[in-house]
C-alpha cells in the first residue's frame, strides 16, 4: 500500500478529518477496468486494471502498475473521497454460467471423484484451472494434480496404470513440435492416456495481457529465469509469488484466457468424462 505523506498541501488544521467522514457519508463506487482514480494520500493516479477481494491494482500514464488495499474512504475520484467495491454480480435473464461458460449446476454436491485424474505441470497450473474450471470438475467428479514438472511423466504414467473408466489427461507447459515436452508425450500417449498442451513458456502467457493491465507479456533472454525476469521487465517491485496472485487475481471467467489454454483443458475434461470405446 501506498506509504503515508503530507499530501499536496501538508497538514494543517483543515486537513485532519476530511478523508475520514462519518459511516455511511463516502460514496461507494464499483470497480471497472479503465476508472480512474487517485490514492487518498494523493501519491498516485491511476486507471483501475483489475482488482481481487483485498486490493486494487492501479496503472499511471506511464504505464506503471501499484497495487492499493481496498478500504473506507481510501481513494479520490473527481477529488472527493469515494470507497472502491467490487461489482456487484449482473443478473441475467438466462441460466447461470459457472467460469468456464457452462451452465453452473445450482445446488448439486460434488460428485464422488471418478478414478481418472487430470495432471497438470505445477501449482500455478493447478490453481488456474480451479479458478476457472473449478466448479465443472466438481460437478463431473474429477481431480486435479500436479506433476512438479514433465520430466517423471513416465513414471507417473506408470504407476497410474491407465485403463478403461481408469484414464489420465495431462496437460504440458511449451508443448511445441522437438521440444522435451513433444518427445515425452509421445512416450506416454495412448488410448486411455491423452496428452495435450500450450504453446506458453509458463501458464503466465495463458492469461490475456489485456486482462492483467499489460499490453504484452515480456520477452525474455535466453538463459534468464523467466517469471523474474517477466516481473523485472514490467516493473513490478515484488516476487514471483505476489506476482501470480495479481495475475490470478485478474483472472475472472474464461475470457480472460488464451484459446490456446482453453481448448486444451476442455478437451482435457471431455476426455476423461467421456465413455470408454468398449462401454456401451
Amino acid at each position: 500500500m501506498a506509504s503515508e505523506g503530507t499530501g499536496r498541501y501538508g497538514r494543517d488544521v483543515l486537513a485532519g478529518d476530511w478523508r475520514r467522514p462519518r459511516k455511511g457519508a463516502v460514496r461507494e463506487v464499483e470497480m471497472e477496468r479503465g476508472l480512474v482514480v487517485e490514492d487518498a494520500d494523493e501519491a498516485f493516479c491511476g486507471a483501475v486494471v483489475s482488482w481481487d477481494k483485498a486490493t486494487v491494482t492501479l496503472e499511471d500514464r506511464k504505464g506503471r502498475l501499484r497495487v492499493f488495499d481496498l478500504g473506507p474512504a481510501a481513494f479520490l475520484l473527481e477529488g472527493r473521497p469515494v470507497t472502491l467495491v467490487r461489482p456487484a454480480p449482473k443478473a441475467s435473464g438466462g441460466p447461470l454460467r459457472s467460469a468456464s461458460g457452462s451452465v453452473a449446476v445450482t445446488g448439486a454436491r460434488a460428485r464422488v471423484a471418478r478414478e481418472s485424474r487430470i495432471y497438470v505441470e505445477g501449482a500455478h497450473d493447478a490453481e488456474l484451472v480451479e479458478k476457472v474450471w473449478g466448479h465443472d470438475l466438481r460437478v463431473e467428479g474429477v481431480a486435479v494434480e500436479f506433476l512438479e514438472g514433465v520430466d517423471a511423466l513416465p513414471e507417473i504414467v506408470a504407476e497410474f496404470s491407465p485403463g478403461p473408466g481408469r484414464r489420465l489427461g495431462v496437460l504440458v507447459d511449451h508443448l511445441v513440435p522437438g521440444s522435451k515436452e513433444s518427445r515425452i508425450a509421445e512416450r506416454v500417449t495412448g488410448e486411455d492416456v491423452l496428452v495435450a498442451g500450450h504453446p506458453y513458456v509458463d501458464v503466465w502467457q495463458a492469461v490475456r495481457p489485456g486482462a492483467v493491465g499489460i499490453g504484452a507479456w515480456p520477452q525474455v533472454p535466453r538463459g534468464l529465469p523467466w517469471k523474474e525476469g517477466v516481473v523485472d521487465a514490467l516493473g513490478w517491485q515484488c516476487g514471483t509469488g505476489e506476482a501470480w496472485g495479481r495475475i490470478l487475481g485478474s483472472v475472472r471467467t474464461y475470457a480472460d484466457l488464451e484459446p490456446a489454454l482453453l481448448g486444451r483443458v476442455e478437451e482435457l475434461i471431455d476426455f476423461v468424462t467421456g465413455p470408454h470405446p468398449e462401454e456401451p
